[in-house]
Order: C-alpha cells, then structure tokens, then sequence
C-alpha cells in the first residue's frame, strides 16, 4: 500500500512532493521548513522559533497519517549553520522527551526560502 498524506494543519506542498508517503506501517515526511500552515515564512526568526514550527508541521502531517512524535524511529534536521545546532537541540528535545529517536543533524549551503531549518521524519504506524 502506498497512501498520500495530505492536511491543511501544515503548510501546502509547493512542489512536486507530498507532505508524506504512508505505507502498510511506516509514515515518510516531506521536509518540513519554518512555513506556517497560513503560508507565514519566519526565515527571519530565530532558530529556536525555525526549529519549533518545523516540527509543529511534522507532528501535523504524521497526525493526519495517524502516527504521532512517539512513532517516530528516524528525524534528519538540516540547518543551514551548523553553529545553530545548540539552540535547534533545546527546541527538538522539547518534542521528544521520552525515548527519542535516531537522528542525523547536517550543515548544508543553504535551505529553500532561506530558512535556517528543514526537519524530515520517519515514523511507524
């Protein structure tokens, strides 16, 4: 089975992507940046605010799939300093307090819309 997630509780995907793929028992996330479901970019935010409302889109589409933060085995954050690393991990751990899961943290050039975060997960169903 392969089943497209779509919510309007995250932002619209504005490419050739969907929010997330589900299959018979795992949720794959698009990437979610610092964008609104109101279509609002805070790429002039601070990271801590970046990092939040990324992962405020990602709990979204993992809801609409029917998976939660507790589900997921695998998060990838991009961040466009790597010095902002400290402040992205304060705001993460506040989504997963218990148990958390496998991460890889990477600096990259740049991110689209010139934010300073994207945030990708995988969880279970």
């Amino acid at each position: 089975m392969r089943e497209v997630i779509s919510t309007d509780d995250a932002p619209a995907a504005v490419g050739a992507y969907s929010q997330a793929i589900a299959t018979d028992d795992l949720v794959f996330t698009a990437g979610q940046i610092p964008l609104t479901p109101e279509g609002d970019l805070l790429d002039g935010a601070d990271i801590d605010v970046q990092t939040e409302q990324a992962l405020e889109n990602v709990q979204a589409v993992l809801s609409e799939a029917g998976a939660s933060m507790a589900d997921v085995v695998k998060v990838t954050v991009y961040l466009d300093d790597i010095e902002d690393f400290d402040a992205m991990n304060d705001t993460y751990e506040s989504f997963f307090a218990e148990d958390p899961p496998a991460r890889s943290a990477v600096g990259v050039d740049a991110l689209p819309k010139g934010v300073g975060v994207e945030i990708e997960a995988v969880a279970t169903t």
